[in-house]
């Protein structure tokens, strides 16, 4: 089984859900696809045993020992990445598109492409099985094909380890990253707060797993911050057909087990908020050959 935990929005507690659900299994292969800020590792401090460079594009650096100046390539580029400051001409590196045009048109050949090689792909063993994360360096691109290598990474480990059961810690939003991380699971669980916004941003991200016709539940963390809108999504995800697996109660040991690099399952097994995510994931994992404990 391959289940994603996704969110609408930024700062709904998927991580803690999905920290949660790892551990919550006898063993499994835990992909963090939040690659812009992968947080997961801080948690369970794999030990990584494969580190993979991930060249995310290439960026226009000029030779100055052969550009005369002339402001050629000036004129060509469309993203205003190139200008002349002091009779010199000058590349933006963060308005660069990489496209390669400037390159090609430059008449002294002063232009080189450089490969943006400083994200990484970690994998590695953690204390409930294998881990996989990626690493996106700021300012760097292309996200989603950095989830779909971390992914492919995942699958691999899954099938030499023969473990069962692949769990993805999506990125927040409906972007590029989050179609990666979704496409061709078994199931999405989307994490969701009581607040307007969390309301709005759940419903794109249902349209989102609705338009690819994936299996989706939703869980309202720290529901009683706000019980009437929490009743608005629970109504909405009634109308829409989809089942709220968990509705959790705000809880601070949810924080300090973060800090004490544990899950809350690990932290505090006893608490209301531990319960309901064990009630959760047997929900979700019911009807496939995989159990949580």
């Amino acid at each position: 089984m391959e289940l994603a935990v996704i969110s609408g929005k930024g700062g709904t507690g998927k991580s803690s859900v999905s920290a949660a659900f790892a551990s919550l299994h006898e063993r499994i292969v835990l992909a963090d696809c939040d690659v812009d800020a992968a947080n997961l590792f801080l948690l369970f401090n794999p030990v990584n045993d494969e580190e993979m460079v991930f060249v995310s594009g290439h960026k226009a650096v000029i030779d100055r020992e052969k550009c005369t100046d002339c402001g050629h390539c000036v004129s060509y580029c469309r993203f205003d990445a190139i200008d002349v400051r002091n009779d010199e001409v000058w590349i933006n590196e963060i308005a660069c598109d990489g496209c390669e045009l400037c390159a090609r048109v430059c008449p002294e050949e002063a232009i080189a492409m450089v490969p943006e090689a400083d994200s990484r792909m970690y994998s590695g063993s953690f204390r409930k099985g294998k881990m996989v994360y990626g690493r996106l360096a700021p300012g760097e691109e292309n996200s989603g094909r950095l989830v779909d290598l971390v992914r492919k990474q995942a699958k691999e480990i899954a099938k030499k380890e023969n473990i069962a059961t692949i769990l993805l810690d999506g990125p927040p939003g409906i972007g590029c990253p989050v179609l990666s991380t979704i496409t061709g699971v078994d199931h999405v669980v989307i994490v969701t707060e009581p607040t307007l916004s969390g309301l709005h941003d759940l419903k794109r991200a249902v349209e989102l797993t609705h338009n690819y016709d994936i299996p989706t539940s939703v869980i309202i963390n720290k529901y009683d911050l706000n019980e009437a809108i929490a009743l608005q999504i629970k109504a909405y995800c009634s109308f829409e057909g989809l089942m709220v697996v968990a509705m959790l109660p705000f809880d601070r040991r949810v924080v300090e087990a973060m800090v004490h690099c544990k899950s809350i399952v690990e932290y505090a097994p006893d608490s209301e908020v531990s319960k309901l995510l064990q009630s959760a994931c047997k929900k979700i994992t019911h009807g496939w050959a995989v159990g949580c404990v």
